[in-house]
């Protein structure tokens, strides 16, 4: 949350400069406060582990969020119980004709199937075009991310070498973006995925900005410069058993896998695995729920353009 201190306190220009999130009490006793709409749509398979993940990250906000989970009409999913999904997501015929403060889409076990190949493509499409005026604010991880990015700046994601999998360290090129606020220089973040997205490619759009970025990952962070889009690449919000899941699964599936990075000690499967990402984790989604969403979104919904 900010620090609210008194109109042209000396101090001001000085934690500005540090970027640090000042708030005048004339801008506080002005703001209207009230519950944040928050909607994630869930493309994952095991719907309830990426739901505990998402909901661990946001419950570090100290704004009250209303949560909606909502799924694709045009995918059956067969991965998750019918009764799980009835009971708790709704479809995107249920929720587009209602306006919400933020927007989750997760990533997807899709990613080495071009684009439109994926069956509820088509439908993610008008998802997104939606929420360019009934969201205030989208945040895509990992598969959602390159898809974001493909469909909103045609950015077209290349397949790797070997799967990029493990925690890797990396780097802030914008300390003063607000989306980092509060970061240290370096920092580790998971990955796991077989394809990746060309810095390059990426500073050839004047709209988007490279917030972070590893030397062994690639690119992390992008944003759009207006806050409507956050791209992230990697699963800051995976916990501290998932790459091990992952690992244990595709080695019973006889697939070719490597041990995940800079994760056991040692590189030793047999040792407990090293959390090193919890707390830029928190940062990066109680930053984006304070500067993207609440300290941008009208009071009214309806007034989301």
């Amino acid at each position: 949350m900010p620090i609210q201190i008194k109109d042209g306190l000396p101090a001001i220009e000085q934690l500005e400069k540090e970027n640090i999130f000042v708030m005048t009490l004339d801008r506080a006793i002005h703001q209207d406060i009230r519950p944040l709409e928050i909607v994630i749509l869930n493309l994952m398979p095991e719907k309830p582990k990426t739901e505990l993940h998402l909901l661990r990250s946001l419950s570090n906000s100290p704004i009250q969020l209303n949560i909606d989970l909502f799924h694709p009409n045009t995918h059956e999913c067969t991965t998750t119980s019918k009764d799980h999904l009835e009971s708790f997501y709704k479809t995107f015929d249920e929720i587009k004709k209602r306006k919400y403060d933020g927007l989750i889409i997760t990533g997807a076990p899709v990613e080495k199937l071009v684009f439109e190949e994926v069956d509820y493509w088509n439908e993610l499409k008008e998802i997104m075009d939606w929420s360019k005026h009934n969201v205030c604010s989208t945040m895509y991880i990992c598969w959602a991310a390159q898809a974001g990015l493909y469909y909103n700046y045609g950015i077209k994601k290349h397949n790797l070498d070997s799967k990029s999998f493990g925690v890797f360290e990396h780097k802030i090129n914008n300390k003063n973006c607000p989306l980092v606020r509060g970061f240290d220089d370096t920092f580790w973040a998971p990955h796991s995925r077989h394809t990746t997205i060309y810095r390059e490619e990426i500073l050839t759009i004047p709209e988007l900005e490279l917030v972070s970025e590893s030397k062994d990952a690639g690119v992390y962070i992008v944003a759009s410069k207006d806050g409507k889009h956050i791209f992230v690449t990697g699963h800051s919000e995976y916990d501290a058993r998932t790459l091990q899941d992952e690992y244990e699964r595709d080695k019973k599936k006889g697939l070719s896998i490597a041990i995940p990075k800079n994760y056991y000690p040692n590189d030793d499967p047999k040792k407990t695995p090293a959390v090193r990402w919890r707390s830029h984790s928190n940062l990066l989604f109680s930053n984006w729920i304070n500067y993207y969403v609440y300290q941008q979104t009208p009071y009214n919904l309806e007034n989301i353009r």
